[in-house]
């Protein structure tokens, strides 16, 4: 049933991504920015989208359009984070960076441009309520900007060659990785009715699944490599960046990721809501996964 809904799940959002990325953008912006996106990738936070709104029965259309923004904003993400100027990698999702295909100015602009695709998408001029197109795009804001992704990126890239205390990774990789995933989840559940308790408890749900992906990202670093996890493997120690694995050690990185797993199965239970087996399932996919 899980295999199936994700299946079906990821089909949806590939269709959708396929009609609203246009093709048809000037001088081949289109094309790269297609390239970027389309075709490739985990997909986790559509998915945490989508069974969020499933979880507290929530409208359709909103949620595939939430789904499909905050991939356009992680996938612009990732092509800036390639780029020379920040972590300099060559390989992402199992191909060339779209830097390395198709220019570093064609790169930063498809960003800026999928970046900005993600909160028109989220603004439709009918089948959503204007409150809650608000509402989306400020979540998404949120998660994306000074307080979340960008604020870690900063921090990362402030970080290299310096020991960090467990509480400074973490907060570093909160925002950097966590809270777009956590907002995945509140997006989702915006697009229903949700009691606070509810809100509250994916709240606390999104934040230990998301801690928990970086730290196993950070275990697959070094136990993986790069034909299997589709990007250039042990570029964190290569780069001297602060990881969970550096600072713990692996063994004690994978009780921690367990540790995670339980506590987002805990928020789960806490929430009230009946229908939360594929957001457990999710967690436990984050974890369990090799790629």
């Amino acid at each position: 049933m899980f295999d199936q809904w994700v299946k079906r799940s990821l089909q949806d959002v590939e269709s959708a991504l396929e009609a609203w990325v246009p093709d048809e953008a000037p001088a081949g912006l289109g094309e790269a920015m297609r390239y970027a996106v389309l075709g490739a990738g985990k997909r986790l936070r559509p998915l945490l989208v989508l069974a969020a709104a499933e979880a507290v029965d929530g409208l359709g259309q909103a949620a595939m359009r939430a789904a499909c923004a905050v991939e356009l904003i992680h996938a612009y993400s990732l092509v800036h984070d390639d780029m020379p100027c920040m972590d300099n990698d060559v390989l992402r999702r199992g191909k060339p960076t779209l830097h390395v295909q198709y220019g570093e100015a064609q790169a930063m602009l498809a960003g800026d441009a999928m970046q900005a695709l993600a909160f028109e998408v989220l603004t439709p001029d009918e089948g959503v309520d204007p409150a809650l197109q608000a509402r989306l795009c400020r979540l998404l804001a949120r998660a994306s900007g000074y307080a979340g992704m960008a604020g870690g990126q900063a921090i990362d890239l402030a970080s290299i060659g310096k020991p960090l205390t467990e509480t400074e990774l973490r907060d570093m990789h909160r925002r950097k990785t966590g809270v777009l995933l956590q907002g995945s989840v509140l997006m989702g559940a915006a697009c229903g009715r949700v009691s606070d308790k509810a809100w509250n408890a994916l709240s606390d749900y999104g934040a230990a699944l998301g801690l928990a992906f970086q730290v196993v990202d950070d275990i697959l670093d070094v136990t993986q490599d790069s034909s299997v996890l589709g990007k250039t493997a042990g570029k964190d120690q290569d780069c001297n960046k602060p990881t969970y694995v550096s600072l713990l050690g692996l063994e004690a990185a994978g009780r921690y990721a367990d540790e995670l797993r339980l506590e987002a199965h805990r928020a789960l239970a806490a929430s009230g809501l009946a229908n939360t087996a594929w957001l457990g399932l999710l967690a436990d996919k984050v974890v369990d996964r090799q790629h």
